[in-house]
């Protein structure tokens, strides 16, 4: 019987510690591997996720995360999702990751467990080319009505200059916003701007201005997942025998990568 109450109470204390905060045994890199898929969160977002002509998914991001997934002996699937909704997604277990160009703001941090970073960003200023020679300073820009992605990077920088801003589904419909003239300006990732804006582009009328700040890219995982440190490791891994790289330059980012230790 002493036995018995001594297991009992050994295991009310393991469910107590892990309601408490502490790791979960629970492996999510095997439930992941058990399931077979690695399903990535993700927005449209050149050059970091978005389709080709066949309708695939194509970007550093959606290259990478299909990498890792095969290091996994998984396939990735995408996921288009809310980016407000990411840290619910994640938790829901509707996705198994973030990955999308994800700036590693503090609540980001507080909310997920993620990985290095392994990109250099900043939110930079859209406008109408025609009038980008007025709004060369972010003091320039503080009258100006913004389209800006909801919950993201973009509408933290706006709201701490304190102007006006219309939150919208992504990235790419704040693009939209400047271009049909429903907004002034965007704030969108300076990966993004490069990739989309200017000469040469679908938005050839639009350019970037100022930088609102400088950021990182992480990706990220449930809190506690195991998957961090195992693409952590990939991360290191993919850099030094110059995968990540190669990649990087294929998308004509190359300059921005953060050195993988």
């Amino acid at each position: 019987m002493k036995k018995l109450i001594s297991l009992a109470l050994a295991a009310v204390l393991g469910l107590s510690l892990t309601a408490c905060g502490g790791k979960s045994a629970d492996s999510d890199k095997k439930y992941v591997q058990d399931k077979g898929t690695l399903v990535v969160g993700i927005t449209e977002f050149e050059p970091m996720d978005y389709q080709d002509a066949s309708g695939n998914w194509i970007g550093f991001d959606a290259d990478l995360a299909k990498a890792f997934a095969e290091s996994l002996g998984v396939k990735a699937e995408f996921q288009i999702i809310e980016w407000d909704n990411k840290t619910m997604e994640l938790e829901g277990k509707t996705i198994d990751v973030v990955w999308n160009g994800m700036t590693l703001t503090d609540e980001v941090k507080a909310t997920m467990s993620c990985s290095n970073p392994y990109f250099n960003n900043a939110q930079v200023v859209i406008v109408k080319a025609d009038k980008a020679a007025d709004y060369r300073s972010v003091d320039s820009v503080k009258g100006l009505n913004f389209a800006v992605e909801n919950g993201s990077a973009g509408q933290e920088q706006v709201e701490a200059i304190g102007a006006k801003f219309t939150p919208v589904l992504d990235q790419a419909t704040a693009l939209l916003e400047v271009e049909a003239g429903t907004s002034d300006a965007a704030v969108i990732d300076y990966l993004m701007a490069a990739a989309t804006v200017g000469e040469g582009t679908s938005y050839a009328d639009l350019t970037y201005t100022c930088e609102l700040n400088s950021e990182e890219y992480g990706v990220g995982f449930r809190k506690e997942s195991d998957l961090v440190d195992a693409l952590n490791d990939f991360f290191k891994s993919a850099y030094a025998d110059g995968t990540m790289q190669q990649i990087a330059d294929n998308y004509g980012i190359g300059d921005k990568l953060i050195v993988q230790k």
